[in-house]
């Protein structure tokens, strides 16, 4: 097989490329927002509309070129409560919604410790088990029709091919529901009674059935019986490549709405569940040292103007000058989660040229924070957006200490990985080091930050 599909739903964007695996590299890729609904009972993802998408997408690019295979990455925190027909018995929950935090007290009392699950407890709906327990208890009736629970990137594999099942690295992301170590569900779901619901664990390189079912192909204009496999979290997606091809130590910064660090062979550390440091599984099954903080809505939050450019003379004013972002933004993620944002210079007064480089240097110095929590050594390899900033890069070098890879430079970030799902033994981890000159400044820099941010 050499074409391989890779549906890609992020919290922001929605997508659909083409990876060829002879090359590695993404040959296509069609894209639509991915918004929320806020009509109904509460805030949920519109499963319809993207389907629509993913059908359409598939469509058109099959068109091009013929799909040979098709692989899914989606983000985390997502479950979907399917009934005996397989239909929704209850809307997916957008997992920044509020209502699971009215009955977090109770759900605290239930939930596992951090010691079993290496899962810290998030605000929200971002442990899928605060988000089951909360529509359990709040919505009683539609609960009882629940028979069957997915991850959510297996949420669109069942889609094409007809097969229910959950997956180790969506359930090893925050949600409370699997003990890594024992590499089996958390006592919390046998203890909520959950377990007979949730589908069959499957790993995410897993062909699924007899692939594209009758009414998928349909719907896609694809044969009947191409091969679906299981699908993977998108920040494992990410790692995957590097996983398969380089030598520990290395950190993989999967940056995109969250930025997730996810140490191999890192030195051996305390995490601190507080800071939002966890343990992800990877795609084989192991525990990872994990760190997270919502980088990409903070340069959205930040940043309005896409065209703005640095050169490397306002890097450099910006450094010498000591014009910092302290943490955090958005507040309550992250290493720093209870910090409130603050400007060490005039925000006003800044171009937008220096206001890029202020807040490249801060997420540098987050990212760097994170990595040193999780006890991360060797290369840092940098995938997605985050990948082709310059400013981020430069602080991210002199803030670690360590050479800085830049990543895949796919547009999506995430779909090599997944396709690499189809055959591992092709995947390649295309890295090129960053080279970028890093003068004494840069340094200086980064220990104002972490002193300053110590202090507060």
């Amino acid at each position: 097989m050499k074409t391989i599909a890779v549906i890609d739903i992020g919290k922001t964007n929605a997508k659909v490329a083409l990876v060829d695996l002879d090359r590695f590299e993404e040959t296509a890729v069609r894209k639509t927002a991915n918004g929320v609904v806020t009509e109904g009972i509460y805030p949920h993802f519109d499963v319809e509309r993207l389907w629509r998408f993913i059908a359409e997408s598939l469509a058109a690019l099959n068109a091009e070129t013929p799909i040979d295979a098709i692989s899914v990455t989606t983000h985390g925190a997502t479950a979907v409560l399917l009934d005996r027909n397989g239909d929704l018995a209850l809307p997916l929950l957008d997992y920044e919604f509020t209502g699971p935090d009215t009955l977090a007290g109770d759900y605290d009392k239930v939930r596992p410790p951090f010691a079993e699950t290496g899962a810290a407890r998030l605000p929200m709906g971002l442990n899928i088990g605060a988000q089951i327990y909360w529509q359990e208890q709040t919505f009683p009736n539609q609960f009882a029709d629940v028979a069957s629970i997915l991850t959510y990137a297996q949420y669109w594999s069942y889609r094409l091919s007809g097969v229910l099942s959950t997956e180790l690295t969506s359930l090893g992301c925050h949600t409370d529901l699997w003990n890594p170590y024992k590499a089996d569900f958390s006592t919390m779901v046998d203890a909520r009674g959950w377990r007979p619901l949730f589908a069959p664990v499957r790993r995410a390189s897993d062909g699924l059935g007899g692939g594209l079912t009758p009414q998928a192909a349909k719907d896609t204009g694809l044969p009947v019986g191409l091969p679906v496999y299981c699908g993977i979290h998108d920040s494992n997606s990410s790692l995957l490549p590097h996983v398969l091809t380089r030598k520990a130590p290395f950190s993989v910064v999967s940056t995109g709405t969250w930025v997730v660090m996810m140490a191999m062979g890192a030195r051996k550390v305390a995490l601190d569940e507080a800071r939002d440091t966890l343990i992800n599984v990877n795609a084989l099954g192991d525990p990872v040292p994990s760190a997270r903080f919502m980088g990409g809505r903070a340069f959205s939050t930040l940043i309005t103007d896409p065209a703005v450019t640095v050169s490397e003379d306002v890097e450099a004013q910006v450094a010498a000058a000591q014009w910092m972002l302290l943490p955090s933004v958005p507040k309550g993620s992250g290493p720093f989660p209870h910090a409130k944002a603050s400007w060490t210079c005039n925000e006003a007064s800044l171009t937008g040229p220096q206001r890029l480089a202020v807040v490249s240097f801060h997420l540098a110095m987050m990212t760097a924070s994170s990595l040193d929590l999780i006890g991360a050594e060797g290369e840092v390899v940098v995938e997605g957006p985050f990948a082709v900033n310059p400013s981020y890069l430069r602080m991210l070098k002199a803030a670690t200490g360590r050479p800085v890879l830049i990543g895949s430079q796919s547009a999506t970030g995430t779909s090599l990985g997944a396709a690499c799902l189809v055959d591992g033994s092709r995947a390649q981890a295309h890295t090129v080091e960053f080279l970028g000159a890093v003068p004494d400044a840069y340094a200086a820099y980064a220990a104002s930050w972490t002193k300053l941010v110590s202090a507060s």
